[in-house]
């Protein structure tokens, strides 16, 4: 349980304050949720995969709010994805470096 008293060392991570740097990632469709098929392509493997767009970011994402346009039908690895989660601060962090 966290100590309500507790002083926070950092401010939380919401994607509110994020670039979306997790709609850079190479996202594959391992399950079947629904994604709309405009929205995928093939890897090199053959693997149904979240296209990209030319300049890498996903073809999903609402340039205008950062927002995922097919959000309740999104892959499975999307819903894992936890906001401030261990991968989601690995790949902010990354991305604070380039």
């Amino acid at each position: 349980m966290r100590d309500p008293d507790a002083v926070p060392t950092q401010p939380p991570v919401t994607c509110d304050d994020c670039a979306a740097v997790c709609c850079r990632m190479e996202v594959l469709c391992i399950t079947e949720t629904g994604v709309p098929g405009r929205f995928t392509r093939p890897n090199p493997g053959g693997v149904p995969s979240m296209d990209r767009l030319a300049d890498g970011w996903c073809a999903a994402l609402d340039r205008d709010n950062l927002r995922c346009r097919i959000y309740e039908r999104r892959p499975l690895i999307c819903r894992d994805f936890e906001m401030g989660g261990t991968d989601c601060l690995a790949e902010r962090a990354r991305w604070a470096t380039l």
